[in-house]
């Protein structure tokens, strides 16, 4: 095993900060061996270390567990690369401008991918004056249910909240909107382009 919490990754990380061995250990109080054995994939370091050691290297501890590098190479904003991400345990709705990790009630979440709208999940949008009024006849049971719609512009994006036994519709401004999503509890993400 190869990550950021052994082995070759936190050398990368020391020298890209222009420590030493024995200047990461004294920052993290243990011996400049127990960093040589990490480096050599000879130890492992104690979980007790893990936020020390993330701080030491400038990265946060969801990246030294995950071992997987989230440094954000294109610093522009773009709205086409809007990422939704659901927690299965809170129901917690998130978005992101592009790739990120992101974490929720402990548990790491993967981004939803949109499928093309069919049957109970078709998205109908009807233009009524400045307004997208967006409706999908899908059921609105306890168990069964469409979370969320939401519209994501050149610069934004507009979530509206369902709840079950509600109504499955919401209403968005046309003005810059380029994608539609709807989320169903079960089937996931749908979308249609405008």
């Amino acid at each position: 095993m190869n990550n950021y919490v052994t082995g070759a990754a936190i050398r990368r990380l020391r020298e890209e900060k222009g420590l030493t061995q024995e200047e990461l250990a004294n920052r993290l109080s243990v011996s400049g061996k127990a960093v040589s054995k990490w480096e050599t994939g000879q130890g492992f370091p104690d979980v007790s270390l893990l936020e020390p050691i993330a701080g030491a290297l400038g990265i946060s501890v969801i990246e030294l567990i995950s071992g997987e590098d989230i440094r954000n190479r294109n610093r522009a904003f773009n709205m086409a690369k809007c990422r939704f991400y659901v927690c299965p345990v809170c129901g917690n709705v998130i978005t992101s401008a592009g790739e990120t990790l992101i974490s929720c009630c402990g548990v790491t979440l993967p981004p939803l991918e949109p499928e093309a709208p069919e049957g109970e999940h078709r998205i109908s949008i009807e233009v009524v004056e400045d307004e997208y009024y967006v409706t999908l006849a899908h059921p609105m049971e306890r168990e069964h249910y469409v979370s969320f719609l939401a519209a994501v512009t050149d610069n934004g994006v507009g979530i509206v909240k369902l709840y079950p036994e509600g109504g499955c519709e919401a209403r968005f401004k046309t003005s810059r909107v380029q994608r539609l999503f709807a989320y169903c509890n079960r089937h996931g993400l749908f979308s249609v382009k405008i």
